[in-house]
């Protein structure tokens, strides 16, 4: 099979791919161009060497995540931005190999054309998808970041999630994309069945309807935004953050509401430790007439947590979870005697060492199940779905976003919030200390908000809903199986081509004489 694109052109436009597929995710938001991003990336591979498309997918994946996480920059320099990119670009450019070969052995493994309409873009888009499951899960807890199919937040094609989670709306896309590939390069335009399968595609991801969880009554929630200093290299007075949540706190004194939510950070000290901390929160609790969802850094015999706890007034932090994903390089260091070798200066900045919390990501308020995501943990599937299966009717996430203000961090961050609300049916409150925060319902709906870089509260009678959609149930499943799968039936189609060709090659002929041996 000869490549679609000299290796020159493949790589202009795997370079271009990369900045346009950013542009469907936030802040830009055109989530249709994610398409046109996947296609054009996926041109680059069909026909090319392994060598060249390692070539295409680096400059690819170069191109997309130097872009897309360029927000870390904003506080913490090159090197970290440098260092993430590179080993996000890495692992594009060798998951880029399988999907090549998949465009090369199937049409000698299986050359029927109906193989190539279907099986192919199937085998396609479970080989992306396989990549984009293992950069969410390795080195350590890994980067689920820019998954493809966060990219469709605000998109018509949003409710599939609640069926397949973001792996099978991944899944969906590359494939549809795959689809139209292929029919295009059939070139059977006048016989309308080679379009079906491209356009059964089209129509399941389209015609879906979201899966419908069942209401469970209402929940009035006041959250506050305090926007005080919470920046890891912010200047800060003592409990300045903790003083600013409580001015912005204030207005919601004297209204009827029955939890008050506050983000991760916006406490400075440990209220478990520090009595006039603690002493602070009770007042506060007693004010408000509610129990407060607060979250601060908490030290258990020589643990340090990133713990979320539900105070109440007089009794103290009642219940608690602790994250379960610390950021690796930013909340703890691992293998750090290595690291700190290579950049001793940065990793010297990092004192503390998170511990991963192991309580269940819930807690219990007067019978109402709230399920908890500390900030970057809203990325990770399992912590999701483990809220859902234990009895969670809405969530409640918490962020400090304030070491990438005026960046498109937050709004990247949001985007998973409100996937976080379609796939489980769940309504949800998140808040950072800086913005931006929204209130989103089980639709995807923005209810309320506080833009960034504002003091401001939010008042808002929240939907609670039971009942699990099919992703939570299935979510781990459709992933081994869109996964492993995938990379099975890779392995199973090399083998077939190698038995093929071993068939098809002729024996070699024994010598006539000794002397034609010899010879």
């Amino acid at each position: 099979m000869k490549p679609l694109l000299p290796l020159w052109a493949a790589l202009l436009v795997a370079a271009a791919a990369g900045p346009i597929l950013d542009m469907a995710y936030p802040s830009v938001g055109a989530w249709p161009v994610a398409f046109i991003g996947v296609t054009m990336s996926l041109l680059t591979l069909i026909g090319r060497s392994a060598w060249g498309s390692l070539a295409v997918g680096l400059v690819f994946g170069a191109f997309f995540y130097f872009v897309h996480i360029a927000w870390i920059t904003r506080y913490l320099g090159v090197v970290p931005w440098f260092a993430l990119g590179g080993l996000e670009t890495l692992f594009m450019g060798l998951g880029a190999i399988p999907i090549t070969l998949a465009y090369r052995w199937m049409p000698r493994a299986l050359p029927a054309r109906w193989a190539q309409l279907t099986l192919l873009p199937l085998l396609v888009a479970g080989l992306w998808t396989a990549r984009e499951l293992f950069m969410g899960s390795w080195p350590y807890t890994g980067f689920p970041w820019a998954r493809l199919g966060m990219s469709q937040s605000e998109s018509p094609l949003a409710h599939v999630v609640s069926w397949l989670g973001v792996a099978g709306l991944t899944f969906l896309m590359v494939a549809l994309c795959a689809a139209a590939i292929e029919w295009g390069r059939n070139a059977q335009f006048k016989d309308l069945r080679t379009a079906l399968p491209s356009g059964v595609l089209a129509l399941l991801v389209l015609a879906t309807p979201a899966w419908q969880t069942s209401t469970a009554g209402e929940l009035r929630v006041g959250s506050a935004q305090g926007n005080g200093p919470s920046g890891y290299f912010d200047e800060r007075a003592q409990n300045a953050v903790l003083q600013a949540q409580v001015d912005a706190s204030v207005p919601l004194f004297g209204e009827d509401l029955d939890v008050l939510l506050w983000p991760e950070g916006g406490i400075d000290s440990d209220p478990l430790r520090n009595e006039a901390t603690a002493s602070v929160l009770d007042a506060l609790a007693e004010r408000v007439g509610a129990p407060l969802l607060v979250n601060a850094a908490t030290t258990r015999g020589e643990d340090i947590f990133n713990t979320s706890m539900l105070w109440v007034g007089g009794e103290g932090a009642v219940q608690l979870h602790d994250k379960r994903n610390p950021v690796p390089m930013g909340e703890y260091v691992p293998d750090r005697p290595f690291f700190e070798a290579l950049a001793p200066d940065l990793i010297g900045l990092i004192q503390r060492e998170y511990t991963p919390g192991t309580n269940p990501p819930l807690i219990d308020l007067d019978g109402v199940g709230i399920g908890l995501a500390i900030c970057f943990d809203v990325i990770y599937d399992g912590v999701i779905w483990e809220g859902a299966r234990d009895g969670a009717q809405v969530y409640m996430f918490q962020t400090n976003n304030a070491d990438f203000r005026d960046t498109d961090e937050n709004l990247q961050q949001l985007a998973f919030a409100r996937m976080r609300a379609i796939e489980t049916g769940r309504s949800v409150v998140n808040i950072s200390t800086v913005g931006t925060s929204q209130v989103i319902g089980p639709d995807g709906i923005t209810l309320d908000t506080l833009p960034a870089g504002e003091a401001g509260q939010m008042l808002t009678d929240v939907e609670l809903r039971t009942g699990l959609t099919p992703a939570v149930l299935l979510g781990p499943w459709v992933q081994v199986l869109i996964g492993w799968g995938s990379v099975a039936a890779l392995v199973a189609l090399g083998l077939t081509v190698r038995l093929r060709a071993r068939k098809e090659t002729p024996a070699p002929k024994g010598p006539a004489s000794l002397n034609d041996a010899l010879v």
